[in-house]
């Protein structure tokens, strides 16, 4: 597949506005304005677009439920805040394709007719925010962002707004509380953002690789759109591959791709005599699968029927020298230190699960150590306030399950196997 996301970007020297136009850039605002805002959201539904950020949601429908008759005014806010271990593709897009973002950010907010643009970037993408904040003030210069954009009678103010750093500020309202000033906890789901968020106005959030797609699909049909994916899957995807393979990266490739031409063609597979043990498909906060999986599709529905998500569609591998003992406790420690500790169960849960995870990596567990994660995990994903203590709990339960004879044997031994296995160099 021709790339289409990454075509013109440039990671260590992104283009400039001149540069940016003379390869096509900034064609779709015509297409655009040529159109009626509920004319564009037709189109990205019938594109069959789901959300890129980890939930999979069709993104025209997301913006026909806001509504043509929300009140005024509207803002529209553009998620480049992924903090997930193993996940790098929106910086990939920040650092080399500013004014890509603003171009899908334009057509997106016409669409929405959203008078206001928020883009909140990763505390630790600063310069990347930095260059974006550059690039707008380019656009604003030639007209592209501001009053009247190009003779349309469109007007859109756009800024940027870097995050604290914490992994909750990705989470949707969080992020509203952040760009409010306010400590990001989660806010009850009721009333929805698109009805009450930034300022308690409608507000529409999408992660960047889901907007980027946008003028794209404009410019091209919903049938290239959907053409452009294999196995069912529709449109171009970026995955994130990084673990125990020969050329850990960023590849753009059809969505439905399957996972074995992933790991083994495109990053090119393990080290000689190693052997595939297992890879979460979908970045942290989503279930392992086994190598029995690694032809499932890389969509949304394929990899949920196999009992994962695709979520970030960022894998990490694991091969046959990894203990997925310490992988799953790296993953709850991660968990536990990003915890915003609005909730008892989530605060005080999750941090007491990576002790006992710690105890068995290092050979003192119980047998009931096992029986114990299980339960806690039930119950603290029931009782916390939001989506990220069930998303951290995920990776720990189908590691219980999919690797429950190597939680044995380092109870058993009263060590971790892997010890001696990566100390003989195997």
């Amino acid at each position: 597949m021709e790339a289409v996301l990454t075509r013109h970007i440039e990671a260590n020297a992104p283009l400039d506005l001149e540069a940016y136009r003379s390869l096509g850039g900034y064609r779709s605002l015509d297409a655009a304005f040529a159109r009626k805002p509920e004319e564009i959201i037709e189109i990205v539904e019938a594109a069959n677009l789901r959300g890129r950020g980890g939930a999979g949601f069709s993104c025209g429908l997301k913006w026909r439920l806001r509504g043509a008759d929300a009140p005024r005014p509207r803002y529209l806010v553009c998620n480049i805040d992924e903090s997930e271990p193993g996940t790098f593709k929106d910086r990939y897009l920040l650092y080399g394709g500013p004014h890509q973002i603003i171009e899908a950010v334009i057509v997106s907010a016409y669409a929405l007719q959203a008078e206001k643009a928020v883009i909140f970037v990763r505390g630790e993408y600063g310069k990347g925010g930095h260059g974006l904040h550059r690039a707008i003030k380019e656009a604003e210069m030639a007209g592209l962002v501001g009053s009247n954009i190009c003779g349309s009678g469109f007007d859109l103010q756009m800024e940027v707004h870097i995050s604290g750093g914490r992994y909750i500020c990705g989470e949707e309202t969080a992020m509203l509380n952040a760009i409010e000033g306010w400590r990001p906890n989660p806010r009850h789901k009721i009333p929805r953002p698109s009805v009450k968020g930034l300022w308690q106005h409608p507000t529409t959030t999408n992660n960047v690789e889901t907007l980027v797609n946008v003028p794209h699909i404009l410019l091209n049909g919903s049938d290239w759109f959907r053409a452009l994916g294999i196995n069912g899957g529709c449109g171009p995807k970026l995955f994130c591959v990084s673990g125990m393979v020969h050329h850990p990266g960023l590849f753009e490739l059809p969505c439905g791709t399957p996972a074995r031409e992933l790991i083994f063609e495109h990053a090119g597979g393990l080290a000689e005599g190693r052997t595939l043990l297992g890879f979460i498909p979908g970045g942290a906060s989503t279930a392992f699968l086994l190598p029995e999986h690694l032809d499932v599709p890389m969509d949304f529905d394929p990899v949920a029927k196999a009992g994962s998500r695709l979520g970030t569609a960022s894998v990490i591998v694991l091969d046959d020298t990894t203990c997925p003992v310490r992988v799953t406790l790296n993953l709850m420690r991660f968990f536990a230190r990003e915890s915003c500790g609005f909730c008892t169960p989530c605060r005080d849960g999750i941090p007491y699960l990576a002790q006992i995870l710690a105890t068995i990596a290092s050979g003192e567990g119980r047998a009931e150590d096992l029986v114990l994660l299980e339960e806690l995990s039930g119950i603290i994903a029931l009782q916390s306030f939001c989506a990220f203590a069930p998303g951290a709990i995920i990776p720990l339960i189908s590691s219980l399950h999919c690797f429950h004879d190597h939680y044995e044997s380092h109870i058993d031994t009263g060590r971790c196997p892997f010890d001696a296995v990566n100390k003989s160099g195997a």
